[in-house]
């Protein structure tokens, strides 16, 4: 006999709690395999599909195609348990763990990391494995019959044959009694990074909300495994970060129309931006310093490279170079603030992001370790991501976890700006347009490429004199390319 399982819109990421259904890609009544995209919605982060763990017949949809759900609401139920009469694979009646297109089926990690902290995670059993995980990169699109199961893969609820919940953890069904319980673990980023790196996140005690394991727990048990540490001193505990509260849609309601006025919802990526640019004006006491640069010499010194052959380097790329090494010397600017612990959290690496203007509103795509990244390096991840940007594509991974920004609003055609950091960044360069002008060059009137530069930074973390001197030397960088080669 057929059971039916209720498959719910699963978290998307970090700090989403809904997401707008933009197409079905089942009909009520289809045979569905396990991981296929049932439906196709859009977050506040991107555009993704949304695969079934569950196989067998759909048997009923929830919310049609413009409906905005919250993370948790039913989206379709599945019959499983019966061979179609079609005649599909018999893994229609399996439930796979996968929640998200892209997590899929992977070979398990050439190695498990074991880092054991103070405290076991409250309530987690020895045989659960992390739950469901979610991702964005592109669809499995098949099946993988339970033998194949990878060796270390995440687990999902499911239904067993005497009704009993279970969990599908390492290709074995569990069961889960009344002292077990998942893993606390709610971003499918966190889950990817410890599946990659192969952590067991049984072993880890969460610092966020009830426990939960954040990026920050991951990042810093792989820290500490590297430099043979077991234990985290309780003084250098990584920050605390609050978790946006859950979204109540049912209680929202829209004032009526006044004759003469045009009423836009702030939802989806429109919504995230403006509740993102106001929590930074609220909670971050910036400051705003700029100068006006000679780019003379930068255009001449990108003119000469692109002459050279090979892949052509952008204007943004070599800025973004300067960036990194102007943090090198100033690594204050590359930091964040962790309120509840009242520290300072500086970081080794810099995930730079950058401005994006898309159809679809305004992105920040993240350039991971751009730091270790040369220009043409820099020049191609900056193209990748911001064509995904204008397809909305980019993932929840590609748009959180930056350091510092770096805004090129000279593209709008002005000259300068004081940018809204990038909670809960530390700062944020902004470049305007480089026109002619004239300038003193050499003791002489002449007229030459000019560029306005403007730092935002968090007054918390340095005074004017760091933030000052970095936007000296990023200026000094413009004006003289061959400053730069001291760092490289």
């Amino acid at each position: 006999m057929a059971q039916v399982l209720e498959f719910k819109l699963p978290d998307l990421g970090e700090g989403l709690t809904e997401a707008e259904i933009v197409r079905w890609l089942v009909e009520v009544g289809d045979v569905v395999a396990i991981d296929q995209p049932v439906v196709e919605v859009e977050t506040a982060k991107a555009m993704v599909e949304v695969p079934c763990p569950y196989g067998g017949v759909v048997t009923a949809r929830f919310g049609e195609e413009g409906t905005e759900l919250p993370v948790g609401a039913p989206l379709i139920t599945v019959a499983v348990g019966e061979r179609p009469a079609s005649g599909a694979d018999d893994t229609a009646s399996e439930g796979s763990g996968n929640v998200l297109v892209g997590y899929g089926t992977s070979e398990a990690p050439a190695r498990r990391r074991r880092v054991r902290q103070e405290r076991p995670v409250s309530g987690a059993s020895a045989t659960a494995g992390p739950t469901g995980a979610f991702e964005t990169a592109g669809p499995t699109g098949a099946a993988a019959p339970p033998e194949h199961a990878p060796a270390a893969g995440p687990a999902a609820a499911v239904t067993t044959q005497a009704g009993e919940p279970s969990a599908r953890v390492n290709g074995q069904a569990t069961g889960l009694g009344a002292d077990d319980g998942p893993v606390p673990v709610i971003s499918p980023l966190v889950r990817r990074l410890a599946r990659q790196n192969g952590l067991d996140l049984r072993e880890l005690t969460g610092s966020g909300p009830d426990g939960l394991i954040l990026r920050a727990d991951v990042e810093y048990a792989l820290r500490a495994a590297d430099q043979g540490a077991t234990e985290a001193p309780a003084a250098e505990q990584h920050p605390r970060v609050p978790q946006a509260p859950a979204l109540d849609l049912a209680s929202r309601s829209s004032a009526p129309a006044v004759p003469g006025e045009i009423r836009t919802p702030l939802k989806g990526i429109r919504g995230a931006v403006a509740d993102k640019l106001a929590r930074s004006r609220r909670e971050i006491p910036d400051a705003t310093c700029w100068v006006d640069a000679d780019a003379t010499e930068l255009m001449r010194a990108r003119t000469a490279m692109n002459a050279a052959g090979g892949p052509k380097i952008s204007l943004l790329a070599l800025l973004a170079r300067i960036c990194t090494a102007a943090l090198a010397r100033f690594p204050e600017l590359n930091s964040t603030v962790d309120t509840q612990a009242r520290e300072i959290v500086r970081f080794d690496h810099v995930h730079l992001g950058f401005a994006a203007q898309t159809d679809r509103g305004l992105v920040v795509p993240v350039v991971r370790d751009a730091h270790a990244r040369d220009a043409e390096s820099l020049t191609a991840e900056f193209a990748r991501l911001t064509e995904a940007g204008r397809t909305g594509t980019l993932t929840p991974g590609e748009l959180t976890g930056g350091t510092f920004t770096l805004n090129n609003y000279g593209v709008f055609g002005v000259d300068g700006s004081t940018p809204i950091i990038n909670h809960p960044e530390a700062a944020m360069l902004g470049v305007g347009r480089i026109v002619p002008k004239p300038w003193v060059h050499e003791g002489e009137l002449a007229v030459r490429q000019v560029v306005q530069l403007s730092l935002t930074f968090d007054h918390r973390v340095c005074d004017g004199g760091v933030a000052g001197g970095f936007l000296r030397y990023v200026a000094d960088c413009v004006e003289q390319p061959a400053v730069l080669l001291r760092t490289l």
